[in-house]
Parts: C-alpha cells; sequence; structure tokens
C-alpha cells in the first residue's frame, strides 16, 4: 500500500479474491475452528490463555534475534528483546476495547510497551508510540483507516495484511517485529478467530521462519505476487500456529498471572 493513496472501496475483499487465497484461508479457519472446538470447549481457562500468551512471546521475541528459550522464559529469565516480548504478552489483550474505534492509539501503545526500557533516556522517551517520520505517520494512518473501513475480507487475511504492512513499513524507531505479531494476535481475537487467545501465530511464524521472512520481503517489495505469496504463507502460518495452542500441544501449565506478570524481568511463495 502507498501513503496518501485513496484507498479502493474494500480493498481487503478484492486480495480475497487472488487465486487459491480464499481457500486457503478458509481451510486455515477450518482447521482453528475445529481445535477449538473440538478440544476446548471443555478446557479453556485463563491458565491456557496464559500459557498461549507465553508461547507467543517467546517465539516473536526469538523471530526479533533473542536467543531464550521457552522453559527458561517460563522461569522469568531471558534478554532485553525476550522481555519485551513478555511485556507486550502482558498489555495486548487490555488493548482490545480500544482496537476497534482507535487503532493508531493501540499501536502507540504497543509500541511503548514494547520499547519502553529499550529507551531509558527521558530525551528519548518522545520516540516511545511515535512514527520515525513523516511518511512513516502516513503509512500507520493507512493503515488505521484500512482496520476501521468495512470488509467483506476474512479475519484471517485482516491480520495477515496489518502484520506485514506493519512489519515491513516499521514505522517505529524500533521493535516493529514485535509490535506487528501482537496486532496480529489482537486481530485474531478481535474479529473473532480466537476469541480466548489460545492459538499461537507467532509460533507458527517461528516453525516457518523461512517462508515467514522470505515472504516479507516480496511483500515490501510491493508487488502483486508479493502480497499474493504473503497471503499464501499466511494460511500455512495460521495452521501452524493452531498446532502450537496448547490445546493442540499441552505443555507445563502456566497460571495466568504468570503469563501476564512474570516472575522477573516454505520456498519462498513470493516467487510465485
Amino acid at each position: 500500500m502507498t501513503p496518501d493513496r485513496p484507498l479502493a472501496p474494500d480493498p481487503l475483499a478484492r486480495l480475497a479474491a487472488l487465486e487459491g487465497v480464499g481457500s486457503a484461508l478458509a481451510a486455515a479457519r477450518d482447521g482453528i475452528d475445529a481445535l477449538l472446538r473440538d478440544r476446548g470447549l471443555r478446557r479453556t481457562g485463563p491458565e491456557l490463555t496464559g500459557e498461549s500468551l507465553l508461547r507467543g512471546a517467546h517465539a516473536s521475541a526469538v523471530l526479533e534475534g533473542s536467543s531464550v528459550d521457552l522453559e527458561r522464559l517460563r522461569a522469568g529469565a531471558g534478554d532485553d528483546i525476550a522481555r519485551s516480548a513478555v511485556r507486550l504478552s502482558t498489555e495486548v489483550l487490555g488493548l482490545l476495547p480500544t482496537l476497534g474505534a482507535a487503532p493508531l492509539q493501540v499501536l502507540a501503545r504497543l509500541h511503548a510497551v514494547a520499547a519502553g526500557e529499550a529507551v531509558p533516556d527521558p530525551a528519548r522517551s518522545a520516540e516511545l508510540g511515535r512514527p520515525r517520520d513523516a511518511a512513516s505517520a502516513a503509512r500507520l494512518r493507512d493503515l488505521g483507516a484500512l482496520l476501521t473501513a468495512p470488509t467483506a475480507a476474512p479475519a484471517l487475511l485482516v491480520a495477515a495484511v496489518a502484520h506485514a504492512e506493519l512489519a515491513t513499513a516499521a514505522p517505529f524507531a524500533s521493535h516493529n517485529g514485535l509490535v506487528a505479531r501482537a496486532l496480529e494476535r489482537l486481530l485474531l481475537v478481535s474479529r473473532g478467530v480466537d476469541p480466548a487467545s489460545l492459538v499461537v501465530p507467532e509460533a507458527g511464524h517461528l516453525r516457518l521462519r523461512r517462508e515467514y521472512e522470505s515472504n516479507l520481503r516480496g511483500y515490501a517489495s510491493g508487488g502483486a505476487a508479493g502480497v499474493h505469496g504473503w497471503l499464501l504463507y499466511a494460511a500455512e502460518a495460521y495452521a501452524a500456529g493452531a498446532e502450537a495452542s496448547p490445546l493442540a500441544a499441552p505443555g507445563p501449565p502456566t497460571s495466568a498471572g504468570h503469563a501476564t506478570a512474570p516472575r522477573s524481568r516454505r520456498g519462498a511463495a513470493a516467487d510465485t
């Protein structure tokens, strides 16, 4: 998407009509629905949401360059990136009531939370939640308009496009990947795909890391093939994120309190 260019009527629905995209996303949504219906009805609770958030924080941190492993993070250890990811996981669902009406406010808050400890100098605190420059501000306005406009596109597509737009535009001075993945999770909740936030989309991206990074590069190129490839990739990543859910892959139980307040601080589809 190009900054300051008027948006076409329902541009997201047009993307859903690209070859194979609608069917791929529908299949991914069917898998998520089946997981939540068949395994979640009797077992869903805040401890599972907490575990999903923790797994997501770990995966997002690794994608951002952290070397932390999940068990160290579970124990409250981790580097600066991991701590940023965990801070986001503690805040993201609390922003749900604001997202529909004020997505730019949500993005500013997500960045402020992620980058807060990384910008200890009060003189630089003005960077928190603010775009890097005028072009970045325009990209954020475009994204905000996209998220508040009515659309017939499937919710998975909305989340995938928002993720890619934010990650590739890199409108903030730092932590753009963490913020993009937090926004994606929040959209899956707000748009009714995963109301209890039990799917782990970040882990899906980590599992397919080479394809994730390749298709983001393709999306950033601005070409139609890159956007098409990203959307086909996203369907696969969401399926992998469902497989990483604590409903599908149980692990050590994480109390809701621990997850929200840690004890301490495929080939390049873009080329198709």
